[in-house]
């Protein structure tokens, strides 16, 4: 089949795009906390989480669906920003900022692409399918492993309760239960050892 010239233009033009999600900061800091992390390094980071940590999904999870997810979960941040998600006033109109730039950005694709992404963006959002349960599971535990081993990072920063934080780990048990597990014993001993503020 060949791509029509419109086609592959289109899609060039989205990956041209994309290449903004490199400058969205978030508030994660970088485990030698050098710096921010990125959009695009935490969705790579989530990418590898997934293949590394795949045997502790539900065996029904399709990896690869999972992998569309957890790379394309933040691409709305290009226009949306990324919410930090203890600010409970910026995460009011979060959902629809991040509406309004899904239908920007996958609206730049052809039909089919824009179809399939938008589609696995939604369900990722939905959380609930075993495979977007995962995804989910791994977007939460990857700043919980950064602020565990920066010492509190962005806890510290922001004044994060354990109880704030238990709230947020919620979803990992869902998506993996050996994960949550280890969530667990990763927030009693931040708490043991002050990386987080002992709920009142």
């Amino acid at each position: 089949m060949q791509l029509t010239t419109t086609r592959l233009q289109a899609q060039i033009q989205f990956i041209v795009e994309i290449d903004k999600l490199k400058h969205v900061l978030r508030q994660t800091l970088l485990m030698d906390k050098s710096r921010r992390e990125n959009d695009a390094e935490h969705s790579w980071h989530l990418a590898m989480m997934a293949i590394v940590l795949s045997e502790y999904a539900d065996p029904q999870v399709n990896l690869l669906r999972v992998l569309k997810m957890v790379l394309i979960h933040d691409l709305v941040e290009i226009d949306a920003g990324d919410t930090f998600c203890y600010d409970a006033i910026a995460v009011q109109d979060q959902s629809d900022r991040e509406q309004k730039a899904a239908d920007r950005l996958f609206g730049m694709l052809p039909e089919n692409l824009e179809k399939e992404l938008r589609s696995l963006w939604e369900e990722f959002e939905a959380k609930e399918t075993l495979d977007a349960q995962f995804a989910t599971a791994l977007d939460r535990l990857q700043p919980l492993l950064h602020n565990y081993y920066t010492q509190g990072g962005t806890w510290k920063m922001a004044n994060v309760t354990e109880a704030q934080v238990r709230k947020r780990m919620a979803p990992v048990s869902i998506g993996s239960p050996v994960l949550g597990e280890f969530v667990e014993s990763l927030i009693k001993d931040a708490v043991r050892q002050g990386f987080i503020s002992q709920s009142e």
